[in-house]
């Protein structure tokens, strides 16, 4: 494993850090860190920087409470750059966002038809959309709307999207073949809702796509995948 002695430092004694969110695969930032800020986060697992308008070092959340925890500190091939994977606590950016890269130059381009994106890939995308709207909390957002209601009205539309995906399941295992897939369609459409809603539950309790599929795999045992009452 190599250590601070492999990175090639700037004449300014510095290296470019991008800061990547584990849990949703988003960059928070991009910041600075000298040797003896690498050391600090190497040793305590702080996401340490260095300020240059300030010329000293930094704790990331130390004032505000929006404290990083780094979970891997990787060198890019060049030696010149860093990447830190962080648990965030609270905004990483000062002005209160999820991220600092909030300002579009260029749109996202929608995904060609046939390019059907890995379902993890889509769930951790949506879990971080969710935490943004709930740190910023923009006027019209759905996710601010129900966050207003509280926890309580979250819990009730998983119930009501849990009775809608059985109905649809069974719906889709009986019947003629048109209205079997009519009902189908609609299983998708019940449990897409379903995972949104359970996903905004967990950000607002702050369990993350990343815990539950640790979970997950560790009941997967050499025998195919363990139900609740096997694992342990």
């Amino acid at each position: 494993m190599k250590g601070p002695g492999q990175v090639n430092f700037g004449p300014d004694g510095l290296v470019p850090v991008v800061t990547q969110d584990a849990a949703t695969g988003a960059v928070l930032m991009q910041a600075y860190a000298n040797r003896e800020a690498l050391e600090h986060t190497l040793a305590t697992h702080q996401g340490t920087y260095f300020s240059r308008s300030r010329g000293k070092l930094w704790i990331k959340g130390l004032t505000s409470g929006n404290v990083q925890h780094v979970l891997s500190v990787s060198l890019d091939c060049d030696g010149d750059s860093l990447l830190y994977r962080v648990q965030q606590s609270g905004p990483a950016c000062h002005t209160g966002a999820y991220s600092c890269f909030y300002t579009p130059l260029l749109e996202e381009e929608t995904p060609a038809p046939d390019a059907t994106p890995a379902l993890d890939t889509v769930l951790e995308r949506v879990y971080g959309t969710i935490r943004e709207r709930l740190e910023t909390l923009p006027e019209n957002s759905y996710v601010a709307r129900l966050h207003a209601g509280g926890l309580d009205r979250i819990l009730k539309k998983i119930v009501e999207e849990s009775g809608e995906v059985l109905l649809a399941a069974k719906n889709a295992a009986t019947g003629s073949l048109t209205e079997r897939q009519a009902a189908a369609a609609e299983l998708r459409t019940e449990v897409a809702d379903l995972l949104f809603h359970t996903l905004f539950a967990m950000a607002e309790v702050g369990v993350t796509p990343a815990e539950v599929a640790a979970v997950l795999e560790q009941r997967e045992g050499r025998s195919g995948l363990k139900g609740p009452k096997e694992a342990g």
